[in-house]
């Protein structure tokens, strides 16, 4: 646990000197690991694997939370995915995210504006601040929802686990009684 914390401070540290510089060096700042470390949420690979990888591990919804983190899949524009934490809701429709590695390579970035722009309002369709055009970028990416801090409970991990075996017991019965 004190390395983990001293990750974080050290990430957040290096995040108020990000720069392209730090970049030109060969080293920079990815989503995934700046999610990580502020987060709390020890998830691996790439961003785009992120919402499977949370299943049964991690509280996950459609509805963002103030430190939960937004998982978006790979799409053409964005092969890899993305991860950004909730920093703030503004309202129903639009929240304040910390992410790094969207506008500039390597770069953080705080308090940035994400809009809901799904026609249902499920947040499964999002536009997001670009610093290089001083707006809501012109994309819509799709997002698979939010990650939340909260570990599943081992209960619900074994009943699930356990409802799975008896469905699968009754599906062998069912095929030996029809055989037999």
């Amino acid at each position: 646990m004190r390395f983990v914390s001293f990750l974080a401070a050290a990430v957040l540290a290096m995040s108020a000197f990000a720069s392209p510089a730090f970049a030109q060096m060969g080293r920079t700042l990815q989503c995934v690991t700046y999610a990580r470390a502020v987060s709390g949420i020890e998830l691996r690979g790439n961003a785009k694997t992120w919402w499977d990888k949370a299943a049964g591990v991690y509280e996950r919804g459609s509805a963002p939370q103030v430190g939960a983190v937004m998982a978006m899949p790979g799409i053409s524009r964005m092969p890899l995915g993305h991860v950004a934490m909730v920093s703030q809701i503004i309202g129903p429709r639009e929240v304040l995210l910390d992410h790094a590695n969207w506008s500039r390579p390597g770069m953080v970035e705080r308090n940035v504006r994400a809009v809901d722009v799904s026609e249902k309002g499920d947040w499964s369709l999002v536009r997001v601040w670009h610093a290089g055009s001083r707006n809501l970028g012109i994309t819509h990416y799709p997002v698979s929802g939010f990650i939340y801090a909260t570990p599943v409970a081992p209960m619900q991990v074994a009943s699930k686990d356990a409802s799975h075996r008896l469905q699968l017991s009754a599906d062998i019965l069912t095929l030996a009684a029809s055989e037999g």
